[in-house]
């Protein structure tokens, strides 16, 4: 099960989709006359039936013959020097075939995405808990985890650097130093300032993207000395040259094939998986399988960032934004990875959908020894959304005036600069999106229900008293960028085939539960009238299409397939247009049948193709970008994307509980392409702010993960999910985009945390400032009498 699909399965909240004709219906529902096949459509996913009934084969369902199992050793300690690795006791187990430490590595003994800095094996020094020493293949996996164990490692603990604003001034923990980067934004007037300022400081928790399914893959030698790695892999060819560096393989000699991704918010899987596992089946010349437990799940793969920001806002008398001053500190945890991308947008993203004349951000990235970081849906513009929309309660309250109208006042449209000086050229609908959610009715108050029907904070059976519960309402503005930033060459290739009246699609795009396969059939559909359209599984055979990231499949990728099914449109209506003497513009394809503007021709698809063979290969690449200069300036981004979402909360003021009761969503999506898939990843979207907002945190003691497993690390439930209201989807389309859409997913992630704490706040009068939302913040005084 996809992590879109699975959240809202998991969901037992009402989402309403705005329906075109007006009418209220089911979620997701189509309305009357909608079509049934391509663009608009809500076509179902081809692999949703095989994944609810369980069928459906993931990484860790792989078997191969004379399979071995690997398991790794990993370090107990957030920060250590390894004096000694002594391997003899697990390699003379019985059933033990291999072990392997960093001295086993023919290749480059580093890799990284972005920034070349993690090693595959800790050989000097260990940076973070549960960093990989060793990985071992047995016959049988509890042989493997028991050799792995048996491992004997010396290590002379150090004084972990968990606290970030401490590694500007601690000793280096690794030779690139302590300070990943540094971005200094500047612009308009320093000397600006507002008839009132608000300050706020604020500390953003760990969450972790916490997949469905745990890490797993499969390793197989292949008999020219190279290997195939089956693996979940979001982004398969960037991690085939990584793991093909290491092996001291040329890349052709490396082959990754994805297999069932079940879900991933983010880099579903980290080579630090995948490479032990290729190195374990060359050195055996027998297929190795790995799957992780949840616990090295949650020690080895990437998290959202830690953050610290300090805030001070100047406004004038009637609440118009003149300055933003910020201060931004990223926890990178112990290697570089993401930190510098989610930087850029934490930076960038500073004063919100805000229009700000003034504006000044120092942003920092710094190595601890912390777990690593990375990316995880919205990085960077989560963490700076909830500190913003922080201070624009604190102004609204100083003012006087209601949360939503000072928003209003402040709202930023297309034409308006960015403090990075970008002009917004796409539609930028804020404030008709922040209309659309206050004006949509409150849900009914709990006095309005007999007392025994109340659902109280704490779930059925809570401990709370009617009389102590207060309802609150919050707003928030999101925006997140699509595609790759700062100077990203972002391109896609995608070929499409057509034979014997079916369409196949080959493009190395991975489905991760965004809906990338579903739409790629619709716009085969919409594009040939070919009814039946197959997608290819992906490897690295085929050439790349980059990384699962920021909604760029849909845009980049979608967009190669519509490209190079209009070529094969081409073939298809040339030989028919040059027979009747007119161009091929002058016809048209649909419902399976072509048709000229005249209605002289008129026959069907099948027909006109006839048992040929048609296909095209074609790429897409968005216009290019530029990173961001000494003083945060530059066009950085490719487009943008705005949300608005209204909280309504039931807090146990003596308690500290929280119920959320609904959510109120309005979004910019350029052009709904699929209903019901676009309804789920909103809601899916909703629900992890929601985690985000009040119980998802990996938490750490002095370096060391606390509790890494489901029990530990409280996902929401079913019980957690309110009613999920999409009360207007902005279909302005992005003329630079194919099919003018824009990416759903990750905005209301960004949102909802931050309207959550605005409606906490509301309802206890404290200043929420830390998420996610701890008990004792959510207390309040309860009035006498």
């Amino acid at each position: 099960m996809t992590s879109d699909a699975a959240t809202a399965a998991n969901a037992t909240s009402t989402t309403t989709l705005p329906r075109t004709d007006g009418a209220s219906g089911a979620p997701g529902a189509p309305a009357p006359g909608a079509p049934v096949h391509g663009l608009g459509a809500s076509l179902p996913a081809a692999d949703a039936r095989a994944k609810t009934e369980g069928t459906f084969p993931y990484a860790a369902d792989l078997w191969a013959e004379g399979l071995l199992w690997a398991a790794v050793l990993r370090s107990p300690h957030p920060h250590a020097r390894i004096l000694s690795v002594d391997t003899t006791a697990a390699a003379e187990m019985p059933g033990v075939r291999a072990v392997v430490t960093h001295q086993d590595i023919p290749g480059e003994t580093l890799y990284g995405r972005q920034v070349v800095d993690r090693p595959v094996f800790a050989s000097d020094l260990v940076r973070h808990h549960g960093e990989a020493i060793a990985a071992v293949a047995a016959d049988h996996p509890d042989t493997a985890r028991l050799a792995a164990a048996a491992i004997a490692v010396e290590y002379e603990v150090l004084e972990p650097v968990t606290d970030p604003e401490k590694a500007f001034e601690a000793e280096p923990l690794h030779p690139d130093g302590n300070l990943v980067r540094h971005i200094p934004l500047r612009y308009g007037d320093p000397d600006a300032t507002g008839e009132i300022v608000v300050d706020g400081l604020y500390r953003i928790g760990r969450q972790d993207p916490a997949p469905i399914g745990a890490e797993a893959g499969l390793a197989v030698p292949r008999p020219d000395g190279g290997v195939e790695l089956y693996t979940a892999s979001t982004d398969p060819h960037t991690d085939r040259d990584l793991a093909a560096a290491c092996f001291g393989l040329e890349p052709d000699r490396v082959r990754v094939v994805v297999t069932g991704v079940p879900g991933a918010t983010g880099d579903r899987e980290d080579p630090g998986f995948q490479i032990p596992l290729g190195l374990l089946a060359l050195r055996t010349g027998c297929p190795v399988k790995l799957a992780a437990t949840r616990e090295e799940s949650f020690l080895g793969h990437a998290h959202r960032h830690p953050t610290l920001l300090r805030y001070r806002h100047h406004a004038d008398a009637e609440g118009r934004l003149v300055k933003v001053e910020a201060q931004i500190l990223l926890d990178a945890g112990a290697y570089a990875d993401a930190s510098s991308d989610s930087l850029a947008a934490a930076v960038a993203f500073a004063c919100g959908p805000y229009v700000v004349p003034h504006a000044f951000v120092e942003g920092w990235a710094v190595r601890t020894n912390n777990p690593p970081s990375g990316h995880v849906r919205g990085e960077g513009a989560m963490q700076v959304c909830a500190a913003y929309e922080g201070q624009m309660d604190k102004l609204a309250a100083k003012l006087g005036i209601e949360p939503a109208e000072i928003r209003l006042r402040n709202t930023l449209a297309t034409g308006d600069l960015l403090p990075t000086g970008q002009t917004v050229t796409c539609p930028a609908p804020v404030a008709e999106l922040l209309e659309a959610v206050r004006d949509f009715p409150l849900p009914t108050l709990p006095k309005d229900t007999p007392e025994e029907e109340w659902l109280l904070p704490g779930g059925p059976e809570g401990a709370g008293e009617p009389g102590a519960v207060r309802r609150g309402v919050g707003y928030a503005l999101g925006m997140v960028h699509m595609l790759g930033a700062e100077g990203t060459d972002e391109v896609s290739t995608a070929t499409v085939r057509v034979h014997d009246g079916i369409a196949t699609v080959l493009c190395a795009a991975v489905e991760t539960g965004q809906g990338f396969t579903t739409l790629a059939r619709q716009i085969v559909q919409e594009t040939l009238g070919v009814e039946e359209v197959h997608v290819a599984s992906v490897d690295t055979d085929q050439p790349p299409a980059g990384p699962t990231t920021h909604g760029r499949h849909t845009w980049v990728s979608g967009g190669a397939v519509e490209r190079a099914a209009k070529m094969v449109r081409t073939q298809l209506l040339q030989p028919l247009a040059h027979k009747f003497g007119m161009s091929v513009e002058l016809l048209q394809i649909a419902d399976g049948k072509i048709t000229s503007y005249d209605g002289v021709l008129s026959t069907t698809v099948m027909e006109a193709l006839d048992g040929k063979e048609l296909w095209a290969t074609a790429q897409c690449r968005p216009h290019p970008t530029e990173p961001l200069d000494e003083s945060g300036q530059g066009d950085a981004f490719v487009g943008l994307a705005f949300c608005a979402v209204r909280a309504v909360v039931d807090v146990d003021i003596e308690l500290g509980s929280v119920r959320v009761v609904e959510m109120a969503v309005a979004q910019d999506v350029g052009r709904v392409l699929n209903p019901a898939q676009l309804a789920a990843r909103i809601e899916a979207g909703v629900t992890q702010g929601i985690g985000a907002a009040l119980t998802e945190n990996l938490r750490t003691a002095r370096g060391l993960v606390r509790h890494p497993d489901l029990t530990g690390y409280a996902l929401p439930t079913a019980l957690d999910a309110p009613d999920i209201r999409i009360v207007k989807l902005v279909e302005e389309r992005d003329v630079v985009a194919p099919f003018g859409a824009k990416p759903v997913s990750a905005v209301p992630v960004v949102t909802s945390p931050a309207a959550v704490a605005a409606a906490i706040r509301a309802a206890t009068g404290r200043p929420i400032n830390r998420l996610p939302v701890r008990p004792q913040a959510a207390v309040a005084a309860v009035p006498k009498g």
